[in-house]
């Protein structure tokens, strides 16, 4: 199929990794070729000076410390908000490193402390590890508010791709378990609906990056074969999304993940939950990676004024 793709976005298209998530194999092969990847990103230099560390915090009940990456503006004196962020990638690759310059450049532009979370891979470790390490990340970050210098208040949680499917996993999580309340969530292209049975998903079969064929995997690595779904894996499949935080989404033309990310907002605005929708035309899942294009920068600005709204800073 041909896709009507954004003029600037054409030319990086032979130069962007061929993502084939089809079996072990290549899933092998992606994670071997994370750092060939990261080597082609470019840093970003902030222009602010911000403390980073790496630690663990205690993860789920019986199972290991969760890594985490902790960036901190330096030099505030009131607390600031805070933002869990979670990686994307499939819910099968990524790390902290993949999405460093990323995290710095929001931190660089809000003046938030933000948790970045390594949680553990599927299919090694199918749901529930992923989005039980990420609720054991926020319980923590809440717990450490004040020592973190965070407005226990003002915290919110954001991902892209797998990272806004599991960022809304933990949004679910806090509601219905009485956890960390968390006043916004960022759903950046999310992954939402393993049922694969929207539009979007079942046309867009070669599309860049990411399509049909690599979901159909991402999910069944994600879900271990498992029959009864929980919407804490899927939310697409959650009844009731009433009570939850303001949410901003966002979705890609071009993405097999669009249709279920525009459903998501539908019916978050239906419960009476305030969310935002973007559609950004020409574009497909991950084409935000080519950052000079006129539309990559206008996807970066849109969140960043969400999350400054979402998080309540005025300056």
């Amino acid at each position: 199929m041909s896709y009507a793709i954004d003029p600037e976005l054409v030319p990086w298209l032979d130069m962007l990794p061929a993502v084939r998530f089809t079996d072990h194999e290549g899933l092998l092969a992606a994670r071997a070729g994370q750092s060939e990847l990261l080597a082609a990103m470019p840093t970003y230099e902030p222009a602010n000076p911000i403390d980073v560390r790496d630690t663990t915090v205690p993860g789920p009940a019986g199972a290991p410390d969760v890594p985490v990456r902790i960036y901190t503006p330096t030099g505030t004196t009131e607390p600031v908000p805070g933002l869990l962020y979670v990686h994307g990638g499939g819910f099968i690759v990524g790390d902290l490193d993949m999405f460093h310059s990323s995290v710095l450049r929001m931190v660089d532009e809000l003046g938030v402390v933000v948790v970045s979370v390594d949680y553990r891979l599927a299919p090694e470790h199918p749901f529930p590890a992923p989005v039980e390490d990420c609720y054991a990340a926020l319980e923590w970050f809440a717990a450490k508010a004040s020592e973190l210098g965070v407005d226990p208040d003002r915290i919110g949680v954001a991902g892209e791709s797998a990272g806004g499917g599991l960022s809304a996993g933990v949004a679910l999580l806090a509601r219905d378990r009485g956890g960390p309340a968390l006043c916004f969530q960022l759903l950046g292209i999310p992954e939402l609906d393993d049922r694969l049975d929207t539009e979007s998903m079942r046309d867009y079969v070669d599309t860049p990056l990411w399509n049909r064929p690599n979901a159909i995997f991402s999910w069944a690595s994600y879900l271990g074969g498992t029959t009864e779904v929980s919407p804490y894996a899927a939310p697409a499949r959650a009844t009731d999304l009433a009570g939850l935080p303001p949410a901003f989404v966002t979705v890609c033309q071009f993405d097999p993940l669009r249709d279920e990310g525009i459903e998501y907002a539908r019916r978050l605005s239906h419960a009476g939950v305030q969310a935002e929708l973007r559609l950004y035309p020409g574009t497909f899942h991950g084409s935000s990676l080519v950052e000079n294009a006129q539309v990559s920068r206008r996807m970066f600005a849109d969140e960043i004024e969400a999350l400054r709204r979402g998080l309540g800073l005025t300056g």
